[in-house]
């Protein structure tokens, strides 16, 4: 199996994602990998994934990943049933950071128990 093909799940998140910029090369036994993500979330979902196949510190891929919206973690479109706990917890891990997200939208969002389907909310650094 070749490297690209072991690692072709991260190659296929990448361009879900729409990795900008991308480059991919095989160099003496190492998968070579660089782009542009939008945010640090999207950067994050591809190194989960690399780890997952290559361990925690896989010595047959290098990735330079960068991020072009430092200013935010994520924005994220709201889809049917959620609320800004769920958001919280996918995002964060903990729902009772929620109130963080309001804050962070509260130029759309009036009550942090009222959000609409198709509203773009930024998920705020941390």
């Amino acid at each position: 199996m070749s490297i690209k093909t072991k690692y072709q799940e991260v190659l296929n998140l990448g361009q879900a994602l729409e990795i900008k910029n991308g480059d991919v090369k095989e160099e003496d036994g190492v998968l070579k990998i660089k782009g542009e993500a939008n945010t640090q979330y999207e950067k994050n979902l591809l190194w989960d994934k690399i780890k997952e196949i290559g361990g925690e510190k896989p010595s047959d891929i290098k990735a330079n990943i960068t991020v072009a919206d430092e200013s935010v973690y994520h924005r994220h479109t709201v889809q049917k049933g959620e609320s800004l706990s769920k958001i919280s917890k996918h995002y964060y891990g903990d729902p009772m950071k929620y109130h963080k997200i309001f804050e962070a939208n509260s130029n759309i969002l009036k009550n942090p128990d009222v959000i609409h389907p198709d509203q773009v909310l930024v998920i705020p650094n941390l």
